[in-house]
């Protein structure tokens, strides 16, 4: 056993590509998946919302030098579509003009990064081994291999957990002393949907938006994909009036489409079907400390710090993590005993920021996105960016369209509101908007004050 070997602990999003970072360092990677390997056996939908890629995102790839294959099916979203209960439109760009966040599969993106890993002569893969613990003392972990129930015992100076939001490396972690966890979940789950292409092949909607029907308590979106269908999810909540709990025939099903989601109805010929055949999940903030033990084992995306998905950065923030971690090896001339230790303590504020950002963008995405005054707010924010491009970055574009940190985000989000409500209580702002003649002397003094 040479010390460049690394156990990796799952093979979704993050562990392939962090395989990949590790191979270009020259590192014998093995790979253990608990799921069967998808380039053969397929993947399944019914449980995946789509994933939106954002800025940090595309720049992990760009690092890890696979951006042109793992990119090539992402179809840019410009802004949100809105769908109002009468069936109006009303589009709200996401930053300035040309900027988007991405829709891709979260299938097909993660089998682009199998094929890409397994390009690596260093990189082994091992499907359907289910991790059962490890023993982070002495660098050891345990599998039971499916389908025959063989125990696998492996062993590695390096082992990284990147089995998800249940990691069974982190609950081994959990055992030490002086390891916090807490998992909160939302009274909402989902329930994945879709509309299918038209007959000609085509997309029934605005192809380069994220489509949000916003009902308050609830809300369904749409995301599209290359074949022409979207992929829809519904949240709403598991108990209560207007709930998953009251949706239980296909008649209340059709009833609750009918009244709150009219049209998208006629778009959607397999609704009922959907609504029968696929679950209904679950939404769970993970927060924990220390991702690391030693100089041995360390957490990184959702078996860190799981989000719920309604900023979409959590694939960003776990592939932000791979990035983060390379450049610290470098800095630190991968020394492990060092950087792990390190990228712990960095990490973590960063990834507490994204989890209440995340909270926090579920009231706006149901419910404020059709406030008046919320719009106004919005629009102040753009009159702001437009004029002072290089002084005023709305809250958003930090987080979707920069690496700018995930905690500076949060403060600076926190402190733009504070100017949004004194420029919106203006008398005559709506109109006047920037060229107001108070609008530049409330900036400047906000600026002088943050």
């Amino acid at each position: 056993m040479t010390d460049k070997k690394a156990i990796i602990v799952g093979g979704g999003l993050v562990g392939s590509l962090w395989a990949i970072f590790l191979a270009r360092r020259g590192y014998q990677v093995d790979v253990y998946e608990r799921r069967d390997d998808m380039r053969l056996a397929g993947y399944s939908g019914g449980r995946s919302i789509n994933l939106a890629m954002s800025y940090r995102g595309k720049y992990a790839l760009a690092a890890a030098g696979i951006l042109d294959e793992a990119h090539y099916a992402a179809i840019p979203m410009y802004g949100r579509m809105m769908h109002s209960p009468a069936g109006e439109l009303t589009f709200q760009p996401y930053g300035r003009a040309g900027e988007a966040i991405y829709s891709v599969s979260r299938g097909g993106l993660n089998m682009d990064l199998l094929r890409a890993a397994d390009q690596f002569e260093q990189v082994r893969f091992h499907f359907r081994h289910k991790c059962l613990d490890v023993d982070a003392g002495h660098g050891c972990v345990r599998f039971e291999r499916q389908p025959d129930g063989q125990l696998v015992e492996v062993e590695a100076p390096l082992i990284f957990g990147t089995d998800g939001a249940f990691s069974a490396v982190r609950h081994s972690l959990q055992n030490r002393p002086r390891f916090n966890f807490s998992q909160d979940y939302l009274d909402y789950g989902y329930k994945e949907l879709t509309i299918p292409p038209d007959t000609e092949g085509r997309h029934r909607m605005e192809l380069n938006a994220l489509h949000i029907w916003p009902r308050g308590r609830f809300m369904l979106i749409a995301l599209p994909n290359t074949d022409g269908s979207f992929t829809c999810t519904l949240f709403l909540p598991f108990e209560g009036e207007d709930s998953f709990e009251t949706l239980q025939s296909d008649a209340e099903v059709s009833a609750f489409f009918e009244r709150y989601f009219a049209d998208a109805v006629p778009l959607m010929p397999t609704l009922l079907e959907d609504f029968r055949k696929n679950p209904v999940s679950a939404l769970a903030t993970v927060r924990c400390s220390p991702w690391h033990f030693g100089g041995k084992v360390l957490l990184l995306g959702d078996a860190a710090h799981a989000i719920v998905p309604f900023f979409g950065q959590g694939m960003n923030a776990g592939f932000e993590d791979c990035t983060l971690l390379n450049n610290l090896l470098d800095a630190c001339q991968e020394n492990w005993s060092e950087v792990l230790p390190r990228f712990s303590q960095m990490r973590k504020p960063d990834a507490d920021a994204i989890a209440d950002l995340a909270l926090q963008n579920f009231v706006e995405m149901r419910d404020l996105v059709a406030d008046p005054d919320f719009l106004l707010r919005k629009r102040i924010a753009a009159a702001l960016a437009e004029r002072f491009p290089h002084e005023f970055v709305p809250m958003y574009s930090m987080v979707s369209f920069s690496n700018v940190p995930y905690r500076e985000a949060l403060l600076a989000g926190q402190a733009q509101d504070a100017l949004l409500a004194q420029l919106a209580a203006l008398p005559g702002i709506e109109a006047q908007m920037a060229a107001h003649p108070d609008f530049e002397r409330v900036f400047r003094q906000w600026q002088a004050q943050y």
